[in-house]
């Protein structure tokens, strides 16, 4: 027990049983606490000078950068990223990819595409349609009894409820045999707009609306662009609408102005999806809704609507043409998602739009490639000059390996592309990336067919189905956003921002508002230390990657694509080591700021480059599914050797003309990064001559590789007249017939009865398939009785004053 003189008092602590320190070691632990003074002194300085940087860093960047408006904030937020981050990061993968994406068609939709499309393609006659500017009513009753116009409505509503795969394939056996049953299948199936009402319809909407469309009573069209849009699908200007109540009933609606134009299917719509601009000056809408893009509803015959005059773009068919009113009374019901989605028109414009441009427009391309290599290919070798077939001519070879391997290009990017989308993905970059791509490609396929057709080609009729494909491309390139603006804007501008790994974040720091200041230095600060990372990663990546490719370019084989496992580990690691090259000069692009929405050329170039490495993934991952189809690594590694080259001409040119300011020191950086050796590590080429003659025997002579471009073509029934189906019939047959003469010549002696008879065949199927079509009279006034041409009228006028009117009268 504690006496009471230590009652309360506190234990002694461990201090009590030590002496006091000494006045040394007391000066040296007052001497060491004024250090650590300092230094945390020093420390709180160097921060507080750091951030005063990163604030004066952040004002800047925020000054430079030019404000984003409300839909621009939209379109950076729709839609999904995926393996194009992967590309803008620098490392995608192969593996990846072919684990994720499997294109497929069920069963349902395999016999659709072989009853219902090929029934289709019988009632259409592509000369008769494009000469009238019209399909027959049996082909549009078949449309819509078929359900064509509502493949992508769900069957609960009664449509089909394809996959994005199935359509892809049914619009490209489309265009194999009328590139405007294509586009008129194509509308209501992408825009629609019946897939924004099964997105964002009402259910009265729905209900009313979604099973008309799907059994063809209503034909749909959408009405966006007017005559100041051009390409830019964010301008209404001359659509407004205004908030207002109905005079009468003080029913709440919109009273719209318009005039749109390019529409496609106006002529014959029995329903408009509407674009129009809505302001709410007398906030009417009172919180439910509001101002910005909106979409109505508006049924044929809304009184003020005014719909039917039609454009004719170039020789096509496809009903195409105006949409207009003057203060049209629209009620709130007839607002797509009612009242409450007022505003809310770009977000459903943009999550939609990948489906018509990353997938209807390239399935054109698809046809076309097929139809080309199908048709052309047996053409080169039916036609003979000098009495060889035109397939052993260099130059015929030149073009038909570069239509084919771009027809594998573009068939291989719709795959990936469809099968993404089924994957309820909507990548805004990926799909602008196959619209202008696959497109151009599209265009260029069928211009090699052209050239190696020539005559045949041009000469418009029943016998040629080259022309109006020709004239069909061209339009595909214009609409849904040109490809010059597609290309040299949008897909860099909306890919630097939604792809890369960091700049979303940053350019979210950059938008908040002065009072949160603070807390966007600090997000500006990380991202744009880890954009830093991201570009010293890249960029000593580019090195090591660089160097290797070249050196395992430099020692390759040229027979070294024949082994499937070799050609894809090659090939990716090409792409891997571009895709490094890609990411660094994006990272770059962060020099110019908000001036790089001005420098287009670039932007152009670095789209090139995105486009070649996609396409290229995209190409070893159909080889990966299609792997054993005899002759596919051939044409497979013409095509990537292409690719490669792309995209290295297209990196190499923006090093050579990096602009801004700090244009030279981005170049050098550049050329360090992408090109460490200089010429030496640019490796790749054009495909050798070797390989461009291979790949074109196999695209002109019976082979696997014919028989998988022809999967997807029209062939007409037999006994029924149709020239591309009877080019492919008779290609067996002419091949034989010459192998035959050629056994002949050789070992010099006479042909047996049978080696006779085979030799007549084909000869008499060449005399055949080489005619053009000729016509009586070219117009309906030619074949008017008594009708003499101007020409022959202004002849026979000369010739009555004449004494001498017959040459061996003279004589």
């Amino acid at each position: 027990m504690l006496s009471k003189q230590h009652e309360g008092a506190q234990p002694p602590s461990s201090f009590d049983h030590h002496p006091p320190p000494s006045p040394l070691k007391l000066t040296s632990t007052l001497h060491h606490q004024n250090n650590n003074h300092h230094q945390l002194s020093q420390r709180r300085t160097l921060l507080g000078l750091v951030h005063a940087i990163d604030k004066r860093v952040y004002r800047w960047a925020k000054g430079v950068l030019p404000p984003i408006s409300k839909t621009e904030n939209i379109a950076l937020g729709c839609g999904t990223i995926g393996f194009d981050r992967d590309i803008f990061s620098g490392s995608p993968s192969l593996q990846h990819l072919i684990d994720t994406y499997q294109p497929s068609l069920t069963t349902e939709e395999r016999s659709f595409l072989t009853n219902q499309v090929t029934h289709l393609c019988t009632l259409l006659n592509d000369h008769d349609v494009v000469t009238n500017k019209d399909f027959s009513k049996a082909a549009w009753d078949y449309m819509r009894d078929e359900k064509f116009f509502g493949m992508k409505i769900p069957k609960e509503w009664g449509g089909l409820g394809f996959s994005t795969e199935a359509v892809s394939q049914v619009l490209a056996k489309l265009a194999t045999q009328c590139f405007d049953a294509n586009a008129t299948v194509a509308v209501p199936n992408s825009l629609g707009p019946g897939e924004l009402l099964v997105r964002y319809g009402t259910d009265d909407q729905k209900e009313y609306f979604l099973p008309r469309l799907a059994n063809g009573t209503l034909i749909p069209c959408f009405g966006l662009t007017g005559p100041h849009s051009g390409s830019d699908a964010t301008s209404l200007i001359g659509s407004d609408c205004v908030v207002s109540k109905h005079p009468e009933t003080g029913e709440l609606g919109v009273v719209a102005s318009f005039k749109k134009r390019y529409i496609t299917l106006a002529p014959v719509a029995g329903v408009v999806g509407l674009g129009l601009n809505l302001s709410d000056p007398e906030g009417l809408l009172g919180g439910s809704g509001e101002e910005g893009f909106t979409v109505a509803l508006l049924e044929r015959g809304h009184e003020g609507l005014r719909m039917g005059p039609r454009h004719i773009p170039l020789s096509a068919a496809f009903m195409n043409g105006t949409v207009e009113g003057e203060d049209v009374w629209i009620p709130m019901t007839s607002i797509l998602g009612g009242q409450e989605r007022c505003g809310f028109g770009w977000n459903m414009f943009v999550e939609c739009l990948a489906e018509g441009r990353g997938v209807s427009l390239p399935a054109g391309s698809i046809g076309a490639a097929r139809s080309v290599v199908a048709g052309v290919g047996a053409y080169s070798r039916v036609r003979k000059q000098f009495r060889v077939p035109i397939a052993e001519f260099g130059g015929i070879q030149e073009a038909m390996a570069k239509a084919g391997s771009d027809g594998l290009i573009t068939i291989a990017g719709g795959d990936v592309m469809n099968a993404i989308v089924d994957n309820h993905e909507a990548p805004m970059v990926i799909s602008s990336v196959m619209k202008q791509n696959c497109t151009e490609r599209g265009r260029r396929i069928v211009e090699c067919g052209m050239d190696i057709a020539a005559g045949s080609a041009i000469c418009r009729g029943d016998k040629n189905y080259m022309g109006n494909a020709y004239m069909s491309l061209p339009i595909a390139i214009t609409v849904e956003g040109a490809n010059i603006m597609t290309r040299s804007f949008q897909i860099i501008g909306q890919g630097l921002t939604r792809c890369h790994p960091h700049m979303s974040d940053l350019l979210k720091a950059l938008q908040l508002p002065p009072s949160e200041e603070k807390h966007a230095v600090k997000i500006f600060v990380k991202q744009f230390h880890k954009i830093v990372g991201h570009g010293v990663t890249n960029f000593f990546g580019s090195v090591t990657k660089g160097v290797g490719s070249t050196f395992s370019t430099a020692t390759r084989s040229k027979t070294a694509y024949k082994n499937g496992d070799d050609l894809l580990a090659y090939h990716e690691k090409q792409l891997l080591r571009l895709s490094n090259n890609f990411a660094l000069t994006a990272d770059l692009c962060f020099t110019l700021g908000g001036r790089l929405k001005f420098e287009e050329l670039l932007m152009g170039r670095l789209a090139d480059a995105l486009g070649a490495i996609y396409l290229g993934y995209a190409t070893l991952h159909h080889y990966h599914r299609r792997r054993g189809v005899e002759g596919l690594e051939a044409l497979t590694e013409h095509a990537m050797l292409r690719l490669e080259r792309e995209a290295q001409e297209a990196l190499y040119a923006a090093s050579e003309n990096f602009p801004g300011p700090l244009g030279p020191v981005a170049s050098t950086v550049m050329k360090m990064g992408c090109f460490p050796l200089g010429g030496m590590t640019r490796p790749y080429s054009d495909p050798s001559d070797t390989l461009t003659k291979e790949v074109s025997r196999l695209l002109t002579t019976p082979s696997e590789i014919r028989d998988m471009f022809q999967e997807g073509i029209y062939s007409a029934p037999d006994g029924t007249i149709h020239q591309m189906t009877e080019l492919i019939n008779a290609l067996p047959i002419c091949v034989e017939a010459d192998k035959v003469a050629t056994s002949l010549r050789r070992e010099k002696r006479e042909p047996t009865a049978e080696e006779t008879n085979l030799i007549a065949k084909a000869d008499a199927l060449r005399d055949v398939l080489i005619q053009v079509d000729v016509f009586e009279h070219a117009t309906a006034e030619e074949a008017q009785p008594g009708y003499v041409r101007p020409a022959l009228q202004g002849t026979e006028e000369r010739f009555a004053n004449l004494d001498r009117t017959v040459f061996r009268e003279a004589a």
